[in-house]
């Protein structure tokens, strides 16, 4: 990869925002602006919850969106780049609005044939004894947030009935997941490449907020000890689920392997988080990519796509 392809080039980095992953954005933006100036690029670090925000676009080539959640990466700011005709990273409007909905997302799955566990919606409505009855123990998460926001797991009656509570708080559908036990994967895409794959080992009961971002004792495997077969037949899942959402240039797909050695599609992350603890500069760094090659690939990528469009 030419990270030299950065050099001398205006971009802006927007950060931040309004959503509830504001400040796990905030550092993946950070992270970013520091490695494109570090690569010679001259960087303008826009926060859309200022209000002016747009006025700060004038002069710049090109976007590097890195706000997690509604908002940034549900198609609503793709969809504005777009009447601008301003360039900007990772998958457009179709794509975003689609992953951003994880109801919609395993709904399509299922209709291409691709494997993801067991859900329902809850509602007010919902019986709890008969879900937990059908399903067993559930995940149960918004179906419009990210980073495992307003998620909990639930095994009894009481507990699906107080998740789903904690989950309505935030906006959207409420979904419930049957639960998968076995070990948990992600794969990051680049193009039409899938990267290594990652095996994650929780520090807690399951990769929730705190596992995610705050615990050094969550582990994570890359290379993830998978056989070179397993590891092609994941990669090639990975990228037929992220390319029948409409998802396109990079992101992450979360996978769960099954007691019996099957996969199951968790979601699609099209702007994956950028912090010290995230998943898809590790993945570039098992492939031989450094921060500032990915994000040059990132570019490259996006300016393809803008220019085919």
């Amino acid at each position: 990869m030419n990270a030299a392809l950065l050099n001398g080039r205006k971009f802006a980095v927007l950060l931040g925002g309004t959503a509830a992953e504001r400040e796990i954005s905030l550092e993946s933006g950070g992270n970013v602006a520091a490695a494109l100036e570090a690569a010679g690029a001259d960087i303008v670090r826009v926060d859309p919850a200022v209000d002016g925000w747009p006025e700060r676009l004038q002069g710049v080539e090109f976007v590097f969106n890195l706000l997690h959640g509604p908002g940034g990466e549900d198609g609503t700011l793709q969809g504005l780049f777009e009447l601008m005709k301003l360039p900007y990273s990772g998958s457009g409007l179709l794509g975003s609005a689609l992953t951003m909905d994880k109801v919609r997302t395993k709904q399509l799955w299922l209709g291409a044939g691709l494997p993801t566990p067991a859900f329902t919606v809850l509602t007010a409505d919902s019986n709890w004894s008969d879900l937990i009855a059908q399903f067993g123990t559930l995940f149960v998460k918004p179906a419009l947030e990210g980073s495992s926001i307003g998620m909990s797991k639930a095994s009894s009656a009481r507990e699906l009935e107080t998740a789903w509570k904690h989950a309505s708080s935030h906006r959207g559908a409420v979904l419930a997941e049957q639960f998968v036990a076995g070990d948990e994967y992600t794969v990051a895409i680049l193009g039409s490449r899938a990267l290594p794959s990652i095996r994650i080992e929780p520090a807690s009961s399951f990769y929730d907020f705190d596992a995610k971002y705050i615990s050094d004792a969550t582990g994570f495997f890359c290379p993830s000890g998978l056989s070179g077969d397993e590891e092609s037949a994941l990669g090639k899942l990975a990228l037929d689920a992220f390319e029948s959402v409409g998802a396109d240039v990079w992101g992450r797909v979360d996978v769960m392997r099954d007691a019996t050695g099957a996969w199951q599609l968790l979601e699609v992350n099209t702007i994956p988080g950028m912090t010290g603890h995230s998943l898809v500069p590790m993945a570039a760094q098992a492939a031989g990519l450094s921060m500032a090659d990915l994000l040059a690939e990132i570019f490259r990528l996006s300016m393809e796509v803008h220019d085919a469009s």
